[in-house]
């Protein structure tokens, strides 16, 4: 099976700690299938990647919320406090 073009960085993978990169969601599909104004808890994070296939990955976020699928290239690391 081919490499997907889009592989994960190696600081993302299952356990990461993430936030959503607000530029790169912003005009992407999955921003207009969701909700006009995206809640904060996205872009300030953290949310930890469950699972990763092919360009995608679920995130759990520490609030009352449904995980979600979102493309690894919206995604950036947390920065290391």
């Amino acid at each position: 099976m081919a490499e997907s073009a889009h592989a994960a960085p190696p600081s993302l993978k299952k356990g990461a700690l993430v936030r959503v990169n607000r530029i790169a969601y912003t005009n992407s599909l999955e921003a207009g299938a969701s909700d006009p104004v995206p809640p904060g808890y996205l872009f300030e994070g953290p949310g930890e990647i469950l699972a990763i296939q092919g360009e995608h990955a679920q995130l759990r976020w520490r609030l009352p919320v449904p995980d979600v699928w979102l493309r690894l290239d919206q995604l950036e690391a947390m920065p290391a406090a």
